[in-house]
């Protein structure tokens, strides 16, 4: 409703400047006031409207607030300062709107959004780096999803590349085992473990001769290709991890739609669809010389501008440099070119489709599909979406360009006005973390802030070992306060704690910002931490418990509203209902940014203003029947709120803490 009534607002601003001042204001800034005393809104747009209509802001915006007139929703409006306006809301209006659970009737966009995510090398265990990955992406999918929209989720398998390559070679060549006995291990338990001590015994047989590069590249070859024994170990190899990924993400509650796979980009002719529409437009250019030659290549934004101001050698050595590698020249496609064709099919405009089979069961019977060369003839359809959202880390800004100006190369402009990098920076651990991990650090490594994770070194936290790490120190709390449940009961509870803190502990951070991981701080339960939030939901239904009222079906209705939101203590109280009536406003916010982060400082203020009211309110033993009924609306408004923010950010809330 807060961000309802924000809309309404602006939208008789803007009617009153086109007829009063011939004005179209597409963006209006309105803003919240530093107290709730002055009121729920405020708008400094005379200051902008100064040096257009020549008057003072005051004078403007004393003539908007007696134009405007009354506004539904709205007590009035007053000028303060040299020229803001302040509006204040009806605040029993709002207040009954918000404890009914309104939910005003705007207009959703049609069309699907495809967020694609994950999207983990399926060559060994997944570690932190990839769990901040997946948790943006979950929680982007929730926050689209409570805003109304339909949504495909979609983990793309990169498995022909040079990662999965390089496993191979480590069981082909360092290990020498047969198909049968790699087989047999993918039935282990941590099969994904294994293969990530091998994949860095790999990487370091390379450095001790550069002669070996050539069996990786005769290996990436032969995935390419398919059909050939090589193809087929790396097919079990990725299929087998792929599989331990989706255990390891769904004990963080994290689902996916559909898993294309590189091998059918190739196989079933995606590529070859792409490149001949990319050579038709230009958008790919042969290479006959240079350090090129024989490639296929695309040039970058730009480059032409800055090769026409240089002459002769050094205008060729530019375009060169400018010039991004598609098709190698011994004829394999790179990783950006198959890339290209997946988002072209995304925005169908392959004119091709995957063939589809069933690959992972979900527990409440959900199923994940995948793509293949052959499949089922009645399945989901995916593809042909209105907008996609790739979340791949920064590092990756280059590839994803690349991936945009193609688009638009071909003539889609829209669609590549429609596709969002997600980018994120990445999770580093922090030197006291790698110690206590066990490895060892020079004084160089000792002295930083933070150390890059590198899963060639076999340096890093794997996903499965911090979850199990989180939800023993849990479980080691709930053991304590609550020896009355069962074995079943702690150990669900001690999970859910466990997901929420880490799940909490990647998106408080911007996106844009480098997480330097520690142990104690992700284990923490103090503070702006997930356990925080929780905590204060159960607390807030422990007043329902005790009142022997249910917490999610309180009935609020009849609360007189126009009296205990007056006055001075009125005031506090209602800046504790008006912050609860923003989760809406929030969830638009976090999707107009691509930023989770506010979902997250939304639940952090949330919960510390009702543990504030919970301390200073006695709300089982209040005399006055209308006060109490009051306090109990206040505390299931708070408590449905925070439950909704922290659902959208994939964080559940146990029944104790």
């Amino acid at each position: 409703m807060y961000r309802y009534l924000q809309r309404r607002l602006a939208d008789r601003v803007r009617a009153f400047l086109r007829e009063s001042y011939h004005i179209e204001l597409e963006k209006l800034v309105i803003e919240q006031p530093p107290q709730v005393e002055m009121g729920e809104y405020a708008l400094p747009l005379a200051f902008e409207l100064a040096r257009t209509l020549r008057k003072a802001p005051k004078k403007i915006a004393d003539e908007i607030v007696a134009g405007i007139g009354v506004v539904e929703g709205f007590a009035g409006f007053e000028v303060a300062g040299a020229g803001y306006i302040n509006a204040r809301v009806d605040r029993v209006a709002l207040a009954n709107a918000v404890a009914a659970g309104e939910v005003p009737d705007l207009a959703i966009p049609l069309g699907k959004i495809l967020v694609e995510h994950s999207s983990i090398n399926p060559n060994k265990a997944a570690h932190i780096g990839h769990l901040r990955n997946a948790i943006l992406g979950d929680t982007f999918v929730r926050l689209l999803r409570e805003a109304g929209r339909s949504v495909d989720v979609q983990n793309y398998i990169d498995n022909t590349g040079v990662q999965v390559a390089d496993v191979v070679v480590g069981f082909q060549h360092l290990e020498q085992k047969t198909y049968a006995e790699v087989e047999a291990l993918t039935k282990l338990p941590h099969f994904d473990y294994y293969c990530w001590d091998l994949y860095a015994r790999t990487s370091q047989w390379y450095g001790e001769d550069k002669a070996n590069l050539q069996i990786r590249a005769a290996t990436l070859q032969a995935l390419e290709h398919g059909g050939n024994a090589t193809a087929d170990l790396a097919e079990l190899i990725a299929t087998a991890v792929l599989r331990r990924h989706l255990e390891t993400m769904q004990r963080l509650d994290i689902e996916y739609d559909f898993l294309p796979r590189e091998s059918e980009i190739l196989r079933l002719h995606f590529w070859d669809a792409a490149f001949a529409q990319l050579k038709e437009k230009s958008v790919l250019t042969y290479e006959d010389s240079g350090k090129n030659k024989g490639c296929w290549v695309m040039k970058r934004v730009g480059a032409s501008a800055v090769a026409e101001v240089a002459e002769g050698e050094e205008a060729a050595k530019l375009a060169e440099d400018d010039q991004k590698v598609i098709v190698r020249s011994n004829g394999t496609v790179g990783y950006v070119g198959k890339d290209i064709a997946y988002h072209m099919w995304k925005f169908g405009l392959l004119g091709k489709d995957f063939c589809y089979i069933p690959f992972y069961h979900y527990p409440e019977g959900k199923q994940c599909w995948i793509s293949a060369e052959a499949g089922e003839a009645v399945h989901p359809h995916f593809g042909d979406v209105a907008e996609i959202y790739n979340v791949i880390d920064a590092r990756q800004s280059d590839p994803q360009n690349t991936v945009i100006e193609a688009l638009r190369g071909l003539g889609h402009d829209e669609m590549a006005d429609r596709y969002t990098h997600f980018s994120y920076e990445m999770v580093a651990l922090t030197p006291g973390c790698a110690a206590e991990l066990g490895y060892q650090l020079s004084e160089e490594d000792a002295a930083r802030s933070y150390i890059e994770v590198s899963g060639r070194k076999g340096f890093g936290v794997k996903a499965d070992d911090l979850l199990d790490k989180l939800i023993a120190s849990a479980r080691a709390e709930v053991d304590k306060r609550h020896p009355e449940l069962s074995d079943e009961e702690r150990h669900e509870t001690a999970r859910q704690i466990a997901v929420g803190a880490l799940r909490y502990f990647m998106l408080k951070v911007t996106k844009n910002s480098v997480i330097a991981f520690d142990f104690n701080d992700a284990l923490s339960f103090e503070g702006e931490t997930g356990p925080y939030a929780q905590y204060a939901v159960v607390r807030a239904g422990n007043i329902f418990r005790k009142a022997g009222l249910d917490a999610g079906h309180f009935d609020p209705s009849g609360v007189d509203f126009a009296r205990f939101l007056q006055g001075e203590e009125g005031t506090g109280l209602w800046e504790l209902w008006l912050v609860a009536a923003q989760t809406s406003a929030i969830v638009e916010q976090c999707i107009a940014t691509s930023e989770p982060a506010y979902a997250a400082k939304h639940a952090f203020k949330l919960a510390q203003m009702f543990n504030s009211f919970y301390h200073g309110h006695h709300i089982l033993t209040e005399a006055d029947e209308a006060r109490k009924q009051f306090l109990l609306a206040t505390a299931y408004v708070v408590r449905r709120e925070l439950v909704r923010v922290l659902a959208a950010m994939g964080i559940a809330v146990p029944a104790v803490m």
